[in-house]
């Protein structure tokens, strides 16, 4: 059983999927986590992160290694522990140059498509599970929301942030990433589920609601 969730940045996307694998007896794939990892990487070794074929290269030759435990976020770079860093600004404002690269990107979904071959039980969340990485998936849910609730809740995950960081945070870095995938509006099969008005545990049930509904093979 695949579960993939797509969706903006500040949707609550990464805690909804981490509940709902954890109450479905399911691993766990942060994807986005995964692009943070690889961009920490290229900051570490000075790669130009305009020259697109080194960014490329750096991506192929990172030794990455993520948990896919719900209960536990781990996530690493050559066996160095990056799980904290990889949520500093300074990765989240140049994700986006590693998160555009089509190379850096296909070689990502590789690796993705990789680990969730290997669960019998997985939620994936990202941009693009839904349309490119996972499109077979038994259940494909866009979990979207309001720019003003997703600035608000990147504001209350970050903390002090101020509101031109959010600006970036959220809005600039999904323009930018709009550009190589479609993770705003819903393709056919894929649920729409808008999370504006609802606290967490009615997400995480709307998302379980989903799952069970859905057809199996």
């Amino acid at each position: 059983m695949v579960v993939a969730i797509d969706g903006p940045s500040g949707s609550g996307k990464s805690s909804v999927a981490k509940e709902a694998a954890r109450r479905l007896g399911a691993a766990y794939l942060d994807t986005g986590a995964m692009y943070r990892a690889v961009t920490w990487h290229c900051l570490d070794a000075g790669t130009d992160l305009t020259d697109a074929d080194a960014v490329a290269r750096a991506v192929r030759e990172a030794d990455l290694s993520i948990s896919t435990d719900p209960g536990l976020e781990r996530i690493a770079i050559h066996g160095t522990d990056v799980t904290t860093t990889i949520r500093e600004p300074f990765v989240s404002e140049a994700v986006s140059a590693v998160a555009t690269n089509l190379e850096a990107r296909a070689e990502l979904v590789r690796r993705q498509r990789a680990i969730i071959g290997e669960q019998p039980r997985i939620v994936a969340e990202g941009r693009d599970i839904t349309t490119v990485v996972a499109p077979d998936a038994h259940c494909r849910i866009l979990l979207t929301a309001s720019e003003e609730a997703r600035m608000r809740r990147r504001g209350l995950q970050l903390g002090g942030a101020t509101a031109e960081a959010l600006q970036r945070q959220v809005v600039e870095r999904d323009a930018k990433d709009s550009t190589v995938t479609n993770f705003t509006t819903a393709t056919d099969g894929v649920h729409t589920l808008d999370s504006s008005d609802l606290d967490f545990e009615q997400t995480v049930q709307a998302v379980l609601t989903l799952v069970e509904r859905a057809p199996r093979a």
